[in-house]
């Protein structure tokens, strides 16, 4: 399913399997996850994708072929393809462990091709293991959903009262794994979502209500999933003391300005942009001993445009995955 312009829907296309490079691997998709951030790539609210494109960066497929000085994996051996697909190792960020903000980074399904397809190639440095008691279908929103929410709370250090805002695909994930961490999980959804608070007070949120409105007492952190500018001002308002509001989207409309006081008392608002392999390895290892369950639902890949346009307008619970024709959804 190739993007060949911005705000145009993906189109059916019959290419030539491609053939695995110097440490790639020639990978069958099994399953690919949809990220918002396959939306702002559509949409255009991203700059200068690759086009024409094959979109998706959460795969789980196995390896059939692999290229010259490959060592780390076998043929047939299930592996995780996530949004970070290369480094230059060089730069001054790759330098002091700053890999997700390489100045020549490449990143799958935008710079370069990803997985809404039945093959893809990848640099096999980058690809994970993928657990076990994962299916392809549940596992595929672990490689960015899960590993971009989990740097997200990372970021929150040790905060107890955790806002959430968003209710999506990477929150239904972390906030299992914060709940699992002992801390208080503050649900904050679309006015008037009566399902997706119940959504996450099943998932352990002890409180849960409009985006709009004040918690019922202070947060010390909040996360910010929406690609939603205008939520700022109100998580910095619901900030303790101290407290820190991330942004975990690699795209958010304007922040509206706001009053000084709500930033004042050593506030923080900061983002968070793309993953290095160490997040993806610590989560992984993290996810099936809680165990982290992802709520999913499958779409055949030939329904990609459909699928989007369900995320689009917040249609289902969890994350959508694109499963090709002779993978397993159980």
């Amino acid at each position: 399913m190739v993007l060949k312009a911005p705000q145009q829907p993906l189109q059916a296309v019959d290419l030539p399997v491609p053939s695995p490079g110097p440490e790639q691997v020639l990978v069958r998709v099994h399953a690919c996850a949809i990220c918002r951030t396959d939306l702002h790539i559509v949409d255009g609210e991203l700059p200068h994708p690759k086009l024409p494109l094959i979109l998706g960066h959460q795969i789980v497929g196995t390896v059939v072929e692999r290229g010259a000085g490959t060592e780390r994996y076998k043929m047939g051996d299930r592996i995780g393809i996530p949004w970070l697909g290369w480094t230059d190792g060089t730069c001054r960020f790759c330098r002091s462990n700053r890999e997700n903000l390489c100045d020549n980074a490449l990143f799958t399904g935008y710079t370069i091709d990803g997985g809404y397809a039945e093959y893809t190639v990848a640099d096999e440095r980058f690809c994970f293991p993928i657990p076990t008691n994962y299916t392809d279908v549940h596992a595929a929103p672990l490689l960015c959903a899960g590993m971009l929410g989990y740097r997200s709370l990372v970021k929150t250090g040790d905060a107890h009262r955790l806002g959430i805002y968003g209710f999506g695909a990477a929150a239904h994930l972390i906030a299992q794994v914060a709940r699992y961490q002992g801390r208080k999980i503050f649900a904050f959804t679309r006015p008037g979502d009566t399902p997706g608070q119940e959504f996450a007070r099943a998932l352990g949120a002890v409180w849960a209500g409009d985006s709009e409105i004040l918690p019922p007492e202070p947060l010390d952190a909040a996360i910010i999933f929406a690609p939603v500018g205008a939520l700022v001002p109100p998580a910095l308002k619901a900030l303790d003391k101290g407290g820190i509001v991330v942004c975990g989207g690699i795209h958010m409309s304007d922040i509206p300005s706001f009053p000084y006081e709500w930033l004042w008392e050593e506030r923080i608002i900061c983002s968070v942009a793309n993953l290095t392999r160490r997040d993806g390895a610590e989560f992984l290892v993290l996810a099936p001993r809680i165990p982290v369950v992802t709520q999913v639902q499958p779409f055949p890949l030939a329904e990609a445009n459909e699928a989007l346009s369900q995320l689009r307008h917040g249609k289902f619970k969890g994350a959508a995955v694109l499963v090709m024709s002779e993978s397993k959804t159980d």
